[in-house]
Formats: structure tokens, sequence, C-alpha cells
């Protein structure tokens, strides 16, 4: 690793825990994302987290806060980090092609499909409450058990 390589790492962990903390599984390589994202069941939320100031200040605060607020949550929680595990996000992106690419961006999997996706257009410009709100709202529709 090289010395810029061990700069970022020091500078993103907290941002990995962040999630990590809250119950996410962080998916760090393109292998990690295939034998998970093949063989998911059910309901899964999907962060693609970033270290842009949107994804501090209002992706990652409101995935939290709906997750803890909704009525219905997700069966699986994964995280992928957008310019940090470069091959893993790109292979989690595969997975929903017909969705630019996006980050931060939050997707819902239901049954081995894309079931509803939020980019990052529906989150720099709006409040955490308005996208904690939105989440919350999408994780009570989709994952009714």
């Amino acid at each position: 690793m090289n010395a810029y390589d061990e700069y970022m790492k020091g500078i993103v962990q907290p941002m990995r825990e962040e999630l990590v903390q809250t119950g996410f599984t962080e998916l760090m390589t393109a292998e990690d994302v295939k034998e998970t994202m093949d063989k998911v069941g059910g309901t899964a939320l999907v962060v693609i987290n970033s270290v842009c100031g949107c994804a501090a200040g209002l992706a990652r605060p409101a995935v939290r806060e709906a997750l803890e607020d909704a009525e219905q949550r997700p069966d699986h929680l994964f995280t992928v980090f957008a310019g940090q595990d470069k091959e893993a996000t790109a292979s989690m992106r595969d997975y929903f092609p017909e969705v630019p690419p996006s980050s931060p961006s939050i997707a819902l999997w239901k049954d081995g499909k894309l079931a509803y996706f939020i980019p990052r257009e529906q989150i720099e410009n709006f409040e955490m409450g308005q996208i904690k709100d939105h989440l919350s709202e999408v994780l009570n529709q989709v994952c009714v058990k």
C-alpha cells in the first residue's frame, strides 16, 4: 500500500464504521459482492458510501434514522465504498445497470432484483429529515413481511 492509500484509509475508516456500527456488512471486493448478491434472499438495503459531504451530513445519518424509525426493516444491510473499493462498487453497480452510477446512493433489493433506488440527486439538495422520511416510506412499502 502506498502512502496515499494509507492516508486515505485513515480518513475514510470512520466513514466506513458509521454504517458498520449500524449493522451493515461491508463488501470490499468484487468477489464479496458477487458471493453476497448472487445468493441473498428477501430484502437488502445497499448503501453506496462516499467521502463527500452529502454522504456525511445527509445519506449516512438519514439511513441510520430511517432504519430506527421504519416499521419494516430489510433482511440484510450491505455497503460498498465508492472511490475506495472501486472493484466492489463497480460489481455492485452491475446488479442495477439501468441506473447511472451515483454516490452516495441507496438501493433497495428485493427477491433478486432492484426494487427502488435513491440517487445522489435525491440526496444532495434535500434536508436529512426529508431523505429519512423518503427512505422510511420506501422501507415500509418494500420490506413488508
